[in-house]
């Protein structure tokens, strides 16, 4: 292909980003208690302890029949007993109620009270405790979580760049998969995807960017190559994530005509123990495929294959069987004399949707409450996998409000069954174009495509 198609004003440079109550002194039949104490079960004793028995009277057990001049003798009037109460014992001769007695008995103070403020003292100590644990825990998950923060962005952990998610207007992160390590194309990203989010509505949209999109790198330099190789260019193989990452979102916008200003750097290799970390991830495969799969990213270490085969279906995968299946693309011919089953899931739009899969499914992990006792392994290992320019605040809060299970939810794929086309640059390599080479036609599409 000849690259003197491209315009000096090339489309890839050419358009700037968009910005039940019962009466009080009742009977069981709720008939008006006035002192029968004999109408009280046993252990139920009366307001105020009885007067000692005098020579000849009656029994506690029998009713009794006080004469006017008993009243006075004993300056004794009954009372009413108060319902359910206990009441405080003065020192006397008198029995206990509902028991014969000699005078001159006192009667013991009841113990039941005594325990159930041991038991209070108990709850009260059992609930400081546990408080106690938590502020421990909660300083300790604090702290590991600023240190963290502090350790994945350019960002100071609490600080924010949207308002906390609180505008309604659309924030796009950029998510660039690459290689990592030494070998050569270590810092190619071949996984891009835009997440575009309005925080206040939760609408989300995935936008996948074909590695092969053949563009102008650097910019206004009249040299083109595939758009992955635009942050390993920019960042001078790596030596600086944040110039790379932010010319691949000055790139991205352009190409899209979306305004991405926060971009996510993962490491593939710390993306696979990440996802080991929080005990893998389920995952619904559409479409049976096979293909070959390097035994390591470094040829030069390793040059083999081996054959990796997805069965459609629901799959449970840890971390290695996931990043092969986001990332396989080469047909069974370089590693095997059996057949490909599915040739179009090899293509590169094929392996971005395969890429939209694994992340919706390490989301919807990491929101699992049975992986949270993983968070503090889970942090140790994307510490070594993602850098960004994103807040922990904000990511957090964009992670929060994000809803990839929304039936709305728009998966937007740039491939030839829509806007894009295939074609051969002049050294030969197969390469990804605008249908008639037309670069407003991707804009239009994601924006007609955006709210699904």
């Amino acid at each position: 292909m000849s690259d003197n198609r491209y315009r000096p004003d090339d489309a890839t440079e050419a358009f700037p980003p968009h910005q039940p109550q019962s009466g009080q002194g009742q009977g069981p039949q709720g008939k008006l208690i006035l002192g029968n104490f004999h109408q009280q079960q046993q252990n139920q004793r009366p307001a105020q302890p009885f007067p000692p028995q005098q020579p000849g009277a009656q029994p506690f057990n029998q009713p009794h029949q006080h004469t006017p001049a008993q009243h006075q003798q004993h300056n004794y009037v009954p009372q009413q007993p108060a319902p359910n109460a206990y009441p405080s014992h003065q020192p006397g001769p008198g029995p206990r109620p509902g028991q014969g007695g000699q005078a001159g008995n006192t009667p013991q103070p009841p113990m039941k009270p005594r325990k159930r403020r041991n038991k209070r003292k108990i709850g009260c100590l059992s609930v400081l405790a546990v408080l106690v644990v938590l502020i421990i825990v909660g300083a300790i998950t604090t702290q590991r979580a600023l240190a963290f923060g502090s350790a994945i962005s350019t960002q100071a952990p609490l600080t924010t760049q949207t308002g906390y998610m609180s505008t309604d207007q659309r924030t796009n992160l950029l998510v660039m998969g690459y290689g990592g390590g030494t070998h050569d194309g270590a810092n190619l990203t071949d996984s891009l995807v835009v997440i575009s989010m309005i925080p206040s509505t939760r609408h989300t949209s995935l936008v996948s960017i074909p590695r092969d999109l053949w563009v102008q790198n650097p910019p206004n330099s009249g040299n083109f190559s595939k758009i992955n190789a635009v942050y390993q260019t920019a960042s001078n193989n790596g030596q600086n994530r944040t110039a790379g990452a932010d010319a691949m979102t000055t790139k991205v916008s352009l190409v899209t005509g979306m305004d991405v200003k926060y971009w996510m750097m993962i490491d593939f290799t710390g993306f696979k123990t990440f996802i080991d970390s929080i005990g893998g991830v389920d995952v619904y495969v559409p479409d049976s495929f096979n293909a070959c799969y390097p035994n390591n990213d470094d040829a030069a270490k390793d040059a083999s294959w081996r054959v990796v085969d997805f069965e459609k279906g629901n799959q449970h995968m840890d971390g290695a069987t996931a990043i092969a299946y986001a990332r396989a693309r080469e047909p069974m011919s370089v590693c095997s004399d059996k057949p490909s089953k599915n040739q179009a899931e090899l293509t590169d739009f094929g392996r971005s949707a395969r890429q939209q899969i694994i992340i919706k499914a390490a989301l919807a992990k990491l929101r699992d409450i049975g992986t949270w006792p993983r968070f503090f392994s889970a942090m140790d290992a994307l510490e070594k996998t993602v850098h960004t320019n994103m807040s922990l605040a904000d990511l957090g809060l964009f992670s929060q409000k994000m809803d990839l299970n929304d039936p709305h939810t728009a998966h937007i794929g740039l491939s030839t069954s829509n806007v894009m086309a295939i074609d051969t640059a002049s050294d030969g390599e197969s390469i990804v174009v605008p249908q008639g080479n037309n670069w407003g036609l991707i804009p239009a599409y994601i924006k007609q495509h955006l709210y699904n």
